[in-house]
């Protein structure tokens, strides 16, 4: 049986979840217990109950431009009056959660943002009906507008004035990613060879996306330290002092460790940025920020070198949505890069963007990743549907009217609810963390059995089982899939599970069946040492 865990050794640990679900689900009549993915089991419904409501008003809007068909067919949403008929439509509707958010959300955008009702409401009626491409493909103009103002709000303490900040708008977190490190390769920002440096622990497909063969990249780990809360120490940070490191690529608050980095990492990585290497890029994943106390992107401190990717995946429980962004700085290092490329360079990709404009070369790095996403020719039909932006923009009014913060405290109980839970279970006390965001949790195989048992016992659990072959008799024994911390960059036997995709008596059995086989092995310890 351990010559086939080691077969699965290279597995990324979603392709290994796949194995143990497997082997947890061979026994009948078990409940299986799958804290291996973060998907969580909580959503945000109001800005769902406005978006629904919202369309019935944009197929009015529709069916009233051409009233006089009967098979079916509607027209384009008409501006002129737009306002009075959807002062008229929320009155009929009176008494819905939906329409009152959607009252309350127009004079918001109105009155708060300053920004036409008239407009917004009609982007949003034809967006939501999706008659049209996405214009312009980064993103609808008031869109942009409502999701920057939410996002910077969340990511920089509105730190940073929203008219400095560009956005596109895209199909998650992951096609981000995708764009902006395809758009770096093509603009000759990244070539094979470059190194690249990743604030390790890490969400694993990033640490494989180096290694493909269209990157070819030397990987540079920067690791954060399990004995100072995950944070990065000095020594690790010095390694970004080097000047042939072009890319510093992390997760903040980190995954799967759940620490958002502390101020002293950001203003070291600042002083860095500043003092020795101006044109080092930074790409931060940030959609765990908003489940955190008081968080502040890299993009808050280093905006010019930063390029801030925030999905809203997993606070609003949208990961089937597929909604993120890709923001940046007007004034950045990135656009400065590409007007020191060489000449041949930039007269290749001069031809590349000339169908887009008549000045490609100062066409903005965020317009490449939009034509890039499209292989250029495409750009016209580029960026998010816009139904989708119409969700987004209810996401980002549903909390930027939130002045209570109150569904970002309900979440973040719930999470933190279940972390109590499952550690109570399993007799042991969580690692206290002011840091700590708890979407994850980090079960350290040997610190639990050093607590249970004591340091001998510890030892010898980790003497005779390798961390694989742990998961997979939790999997086969109770039913229970956690993932291997190994496979995002832990160097010690760990586990992750994840604390928001199960009910909370679900985290009391996974705490007891772990328990229980930590006795197990604790029995067979005393027994060899009969």
């Amino acid at each position: 049986m351990v010559a086939d865990f080691r077969r699965f050794k290279n597995l990324s640990p979603f392709e290994l979840k796949d194995k143990l679900i497997r082997m947890a689900t061979r026994k009948s009549g078990r409940l299986m217990l799958n804290a291996g993915r973060g998907n969580p089991n909580f959503l945000a419904t109001l800005p769902r109950s406005a978006f629904f409501h919202f369309g019935q008003f944009a197929l009015a809007e529709s069916e009233r431009s051409f009233s006089y068909m009967s098979a079916g067919v509607g027209g384009l949403a008409r501006i002129e009056g737009i306002e009075d008929r959807f002062d008229r439509f929320l009155a009929e509707r009176r008494g819905h959660n939906g329409t009152r958010f959607l009252a309350r959300a127009l004079s918001y955008v109105r009155d708060q943002m300053g920004l036409p009702a008239d407009k917004f409401l009609h982007e949003m009626a034809e967006g939501i009906l999706g008659c049209h491409y996405p214009t312009p493909p980064r993103m609808l103009p008031l869109s942009e507008q409502v999701t920057g103002h939410y996002v910077l709000k969340e990511m920089t303490g509105d730190t940073l004035a929203r008219d400095d900040v560009d956005f596109f708008g895209v199909e998650g977190g992951a096609a981000g990613m995708a764009y902006i490190f395809n758009s770096l390769k093509e603009n000759g920002l990244l070539k094979k060879g470059d190194k690249v440096a990743l604030g390790m622990p890490i969400f694993s497909p990033y640490i494989e996306i180096p290694h493909l063969k269209e990157f070819e990249l030397e990987q540079v780990a920067i690791h954060a330290d399990p004995h100072q809360d995950w944070q990065y120490p000095k020594s690790e940070l010095d390694k970004l002092r080097d000047p042939n490191v072009r890319i510093f690529f992390c997760v903040n608050p980190s995954n799967p460790t759940s620490v958002k980095m502390d101020d002293a990492s950001m203003q070291e990585i600042a002083r860095i940025v500043q003092e020795e290497h101006q044109d080092l890029i930074i790409i931060t994943d940030d959609v765990y920020g908003t489940f955190a106390d008081n968080f502040r992107s890299l993009f808050a401190v280093c905006p010019r070198n930063t390029i801030l990717v925030y999905s809203f995946s997993k606070y609003f429980g949208a990961t089937g949505w597929r909604l993120g962004v890709i923001g940046m700085h007007k004034d950045n290092a990135i656009d400065g890069l590409i007007r020191k490329l060489p000449a041949p360079l930039t007269a290749e990709l001069t031809e590349r963007y000339s169908s887009l404009t008549t000045d490609p070369n100062n066409l903005k790095f965020i317009d490449r990743i939009v034509a890039d996403s499209r292989l250029v020719a495409l750009n016209h039909t580029a960026g998010l549907s816009t139904p989708q932006q119409v969700q987004m923009v209810m996401f980002a009014l549903f909390c930027l009217m939130d002045e209570g913060d109150h569904y970002k405290q309900t979440v973040k109980n719930i999470i933190r609810r279940r972390e109590a839970t499952l550690y109570k279970a399993l007799g042991v006390e969580p690692h206290e963390d002011a840091n700590a965001v708890h979407y994850y949790t980090m079960l350290d195989l040997k610190s639990i059995c050093r607590s249970l048992y004591g340091n001998e016992f510890a030892e010898w659990v980790a003497e005779r089982s390798s961390t694989s072959e742990i998961l997979f008799r939790i999997a086969d024994e109770t039913g229970v899939i956690l993932l291997p911390g190994e496979g995002f960059g832990v160097k010690h036997p760990a586990a992750r599970a994840s604390l928001a995709n199960l009910d909370e008596y679900n985290y009391i059995s996974i705490g007891r069946s772990l328990r229980k086989m930590a006795d197990e092995y604790y029995q067979a310890f005393l027994k060899s040492h009969d």
